[in-house]
């Protein structure tokens, strides 16, 4: 009986050993040669086509393969404007999945019709490729209300006012540097007696529903001020350093058509020089959740004066005003594209 025993246990076990020899295993982790391995390229860079219209929601893909995953970045560059767009990755091939351009910018001014390069840099492997003149034919659409992006001038329903200072600007002007399309808008000068230099003022009776073909009575936005954001894109000229813009959402509480600065609510946007959230020389995008807003008295956050509820449907007007300590000198700022976007920032 015990030698019995002894055989079946010898057999269970040489069965074990002859399963566990005929599994098949699995390599956990990379193949060693996706990391280490030469690299070849298999696949040229290249693009899907060279001519696109991202305002009727086209896009095109860059392609490439090569022997391993390595990291690479692909970057367009405007021609005119030099708006600039970077897509990066860490994979073996480009195609529409990883390398798909709709029309967005990394880096401002934001792409015009024009004609772009596009570069591809492997730096770990010393590789580089070019593709030129990818022309864009349409500009990626944003959706939002477009409060002021200064292509049609000035709108005659807009406040304005300068002081009478030293080389005042306060006007629009054309440029291919401009963050947006082809204008911006120039605030500047030497104000020695007042911190205010100057300001714009856009109500929202300046703007037209096209429903009604009225004028609006408040800036058509959601009621939810967490779906809401403000955006608009600045410029501080090189050598400048004292600027100081405020941006001022006056909202009619109860609805009547007029603000009453003691009675309603505003909510302000400062901004300064310098700093991590400063302004910084050259263009850049600033968003501003409107559920993020506070009221501000000289600067510091105060209570607001109205029902303290933050109720973006009922803003009635948006102020800009361009200020400067008086004893600093001269100051200035660019502005460009002033839109509401819903349910995220703006993505230029």
């Amino acid at each position: 009986m015990k030698a019995m025993m002894k055989k079946i246990i010898i057999l269970f076990a040489v069965s074990l050993l002859i399963i566990s020899c005929e599994r098949k295993t699995e390599t956990l982790g990379p193949d060693l040669s996706d990391i280490y391995g030469p690299f070849t390229v298999f696949e040229e860079f290249d693009v899907s086509k060279n001519t696109v219209d991202f305002s009727t929601g086209e896009s095109i893909n860059f392609s490439a393969r090569f022997s391993k995953t390595v990291d690479w970045e692909v970057k367009i560059i405007g021609q005119t404007s030099g708006a600039t767009k970077i897509l990066t990755g860490k994979t073996k091939v480009l195609d529409e999945t990883t390398a798909r351009w709709k029309g967005s910018t990394t880096e401002l001014p934001m792409f015009k019709t024009e004609k772009c390069n596009a570069y591809i840099i492997i730096e770990d492997e010393g590789y580089a490729d070019t593709i030129l003149n990818i022309t864009i034919n349409g500009t990626k659409v944003n959706d939002g209300f477009n409060v002021a992006d200064f292509e049609n001038g000035i709108n005659p329903d807009w406040k304005i006012f300068k002081q009478s200072g030293a080389n005042m600007s306060f006007f629009t002007v054309q440029s291919d540097t401009a963050a947006q399309a082809d204008h911006y808008y120039d605030m500047g000068g030497e104000v020695t007696f007042d911190y205010l230099i100057g300001y714009i003022y856009f109500p929202a009776d300046a703007y037209v529903d096209s429903a009604t073909n009225l004028p609006y009575e408040r800036f058509p936005l959601s009621s939810n001020p967490g779906d809401v954001f403000f955006n608009v894109l600045l410029n501080v000229p090189e050598g400048i350093n004292n600027e100081i813009v405020l941006f001022q959402l006056t909202e009619d509480d109860n609805e009547d058509g007029i603000f009453q600065e003691s009675s309603e609510d505003m909510y302000s946007i400062e901004l300064k020089h310098g700093g991590d959230a400063g302004l910084q020389a050259g263009w850049q995008t600033i968003s501003v959740r409107y559920s993020d807003l506070t009221a501000l008295v000289n600067g510091a956050p105060a209570t607001p004066n109205g029902n303290g509820i933050k109720e973006p449907h009922k803003l009635m007007e948006v102020r800009t005003l361009f200020l400067a300590d008086p004893s600093s000198g001269y100051s200035q700022t660019f502005m460009d594209y002033m839109i509401f976007t819903e349910n995220g920032p703006l993505e230029p």
